[in-house]
């Protein structure tokens, strides 16, 4: 009687003379799956046995394959599910068999077949060359994720052009400024973005910046949620985000190399980040990073009410940024810090609000074993982890994990982490 087996971020890797024919394995009866989603399982599989399990199951309306599945193989899938809702393509390029490759024509028809498809995903491994085929069924989309496809903006914004009603866009940063602009000409309804980096080491180049980010602020006013990954930013672009968004429940802005001020005025990036805090009235989270002073913490603090996730790296000048954090933003519930220069008197700051914390993360900052060890004594209930990873170094501590539980400190610790 399963309704919904969703495999997402879980991932498989076994021998090919080891794979089991998982999918086989299923009744033979009709099925009551709605949803199957296996996009992240690597190894191959009987596609005769997924054509059949499709088959026999009606209900089916979500369904997510890996890259394994040709183009020539989602057909076949599509003609035995028409009714599906979302679907996840596999690899979404040819490999012909004996009466040759498919063509985009074939394959269009078999989008047109699907009227209620309203979620695209996967295209793993995409051959732009056929990208025209989902055309048909772009007005309809609300959701599109491409964020496996490197596709070029002239591969891109023709696609988009015809994605007028979309909600949720995930892409990687290869679409460019000059994508995302056509982003905001086409999609005024779009309330999630994400633009996720196709080389995420601190020294890429990356290729958008803070023009992708001002021209989406413009024309995609009914933003609710974004994640940015770049390398180039301003506050005035940030700014304009603030004002022209400020319905944003989600403000997460990577900016991959470390300490990067206004790329225009050398500034630190405070006055951007103050006014998401101040203008999004409505935020409960938020992810900082470029050059940022303890006046930025001050503006969190002091505006940051209704936040409950906090992801910091590579910013602040002392431990007054944390203790900003902590006695303003009364409803934290997961804090994350990393690469920054907060020590014990920062971590120490935060002992009156922890009990009402989920978790505390804090990874390469200035903490010492010492101060971990107060938390710990001063808060019984709270369960502290601390792992080192330079033995040399005796008194400090590389990460701490700290949070909350009601069955106390974990049995299963490997050796290298030490719960206080």
């Amino acid at each position: 009687h399963l309704r919904v087996l969703d495999l997402t971020e879980d991932y498989f890797h076994e021998e090919e003379s080891e794979v089991v024919d998982w999918i086989s394995k299923f009744p033979e009866c009709s099925t009551s799956l709605e949803s199957l989603v296996f996009d992240c399982v690597s190894v191959p599989f009987n596609f005769e046995a997924l054509e059949a399990l499709v088959a026999r199951s009606p209900a089916l309306r979500r369904l997510r394959v890996n890259d394994h599945v040709s183009i020539e193989q989602l057909r076949r899938l599509m003609a035995r599910a028409p009714h599906l809702t979302h679907l996840g393509t596999g690899s979404f390029r040819s490999e012909p068999g004996p009466g040759g490759a498919l063509s985009v024509s074939e394959l269009a028809t078999s989008f047109a077949a699907s009227r209620s498809l309203v979620c695209l995903s996967g295209f793993l491994d995409a051959n732009a060359a056929y990208l025209p085929a989902i055309y048909q069924v772009c007005a309809n989309l609300t959701s599109l994720n491409f964020s496996f496809a490197g596709l070029t903006d002239e591969e891109f914004i023709p696609v988009i052009r015809h994605c007028v009603n979309l909600r949720t866009l995930w892409v990687l940063d290869t679409v460019g400024d000059e994508g995302l602009r056509a982003v905001a000409e086409t999609c005024s309804n779009l309330r999630e973005l994400r633009v996720f980096p196709l080389d995420a080491t601190e020294d890429s180049e990356g290729s958008v910046s803070d023009i992708g980010l001002q021209a989406i602020s413009e024309g995609c006013r009914k933003l609710e949620s974004i994640l940015y990954f770049c390398q180039r930013m301003t506050n005035a672009a940030v700014i304009a985000m603030s004002e022209n968004c400020p319905d944003l429940l989600v403000f997460r802005l990577c900016i991959m190399g470390r300490h990067r001020p206004d790329r225009i005025t050398g500034a630190p990036m405070d006055e951007g980040f103050g006014a998401i805090v101040m203008n999004c009235k409505r935020l409960t989270r938020l992810s900082v990073s470029g050059l940022l002073t303890d006046k930025a913490f001050a503006y969190i603090g002091g505006h940051g009410k209704l936040i409950k996730t906090l992801s910091v790296a590579f910013a602040g000048n002392s431990d007054m940024s944390l203790q900003h954090v902590f006695e303003g933003c009364t409803r934290l519930q997961k804090l994350e810090v990393r690469d920054s220069p907060f020590g014990d008197k920062g971590l120490l700051s935060g002992l009156n609000y922890f009990y009402n914390m989920r978790f505390f993360w804090m990874n390469s900052c200035r903490l010492t074993v010492k101060g971990c060890g107060d938390v710990a004594q001063q808060m019984p209930n709270l369960v502290v982890e601390v792992m080192k990873e330079n033995e040399g170094e005796m008194d400090t501590v590389d990460k701490l994990y700290l949070y909350r539980s009601l069955a106390g400190p974990r049995e299963d610790a490997p050796s290298f982490v030490n719960i206080l």
